[in-house]
């Protein structure tokens, strides 16, 4: 696999910057680290190196997250469960991406964020059978959400759709969500390391991203409370689509010099 050390000098700067800002993102919002961080990651490198790279940085914000929000305990005995659903989906995607590493992910991880952002565009979030059997649902969310975790590196679409559709406190939405990244990114953190999909040198060498990203993040939880929410999910959606659309134009590029 491709190493870090491997890149040039420009590459490693571009990588230092976007896990500095994807680390002060996901302190000033509870979420987003992995979502911008792999597309910006592989439209450079590739989706293996990507997810072996920001990793063990997410895991470390995700941890700053949990201790820094303030109804942690209350949420975690209402969805203990949720992360529980999700091992199984993290589980089979690990072994997925580990078996079939070229796999074009990044078109995965473009065509997820693509029928999100059309899903809010229609409106279509808000579905009262998943309110009325928001057990069941959680659990369907919760399978989807670890399967994309280890293929696409993407939690997020799933869970945001049920914890807005049971009516979730934005407040509560944070620490819900990364109680599963957590234990998704465990989960595929141990899968990939037993399937060998880098060696113990390159998760290694991505400790100081993750001392980097943890840094950023706790700068970034200090604002988190001066931020109009409605701007951020304006400007976030757009930024995602332009990511999903430069993912898409990598993926042809590559398809052409194939």
């Amino acid at each position: 696999m491709l190493g870090i050390d491997t890149l040039s000098p420009w590459l490693i700067t571009y990588v230092v910057i976007v896990i500095m800002f994807c680390g002060w993102v996901q302190g000033a919002l509870g979420m987003g680290f992995p979502m911008i961080a792999t597309p910006l990651i592989a439209a450079v490198t590739n989706m293996q190196f990507a997810v072996v790279t920001i990793l063990l940085p997410c895991l470390a914000t995700v941890i700053v997250t949990l201790a820094k929000s303030p109804d942690f305990g209350i949420v975690l005995r209402r969805f203990w469960w949720i992360p529980l659903c999700g091992l199984p989906g993290a589980a089979i995607g690990a072994q997925l991406f580990v078996l079939f590493p070229q796999f074009p992910y990044a078109l995965l991880l473009a065509g997820v964020i693509l029928v999100y952002l059309g899903m809010l565009r229609l409106g279509h979030l808000e579905w009262p059978l998943m309110k009325r059997h928001h057990r069941i649902s959680g659990v369907g969310c919760g399978l989807l959400a670890g399967l994309f975790e280890s293929t696409a590196n993407i939690a997020a679409p799933p869970l945001i759709i049920y914890y807005l559709n049971i009516s979730l406190p934005p407040l509560m939405l944070v620490p819900a969500m990364n109680i599963s990244f957590f234990v998704g990114k465990c989960t595929q953190f141990v899968t990939l390391v037993a399937g060998g999909i880098a060696s113990p040198s390159q998760w290694l060498i991505t400790l100081p991203l993750a001392v980097i990203a943890t840094a950023t993040c706790l700068i970034g939880t200090r604002t988190r409370s001066r931020i109009d929410g409605e701007t951020y999910r304006i400007w976030m959606r757009r930024m995602l689509f332009a990511i999903a659309i430069v993912l898409m134009v990598q993926e042809a590029y590559d398809f052409l010099l194939a």
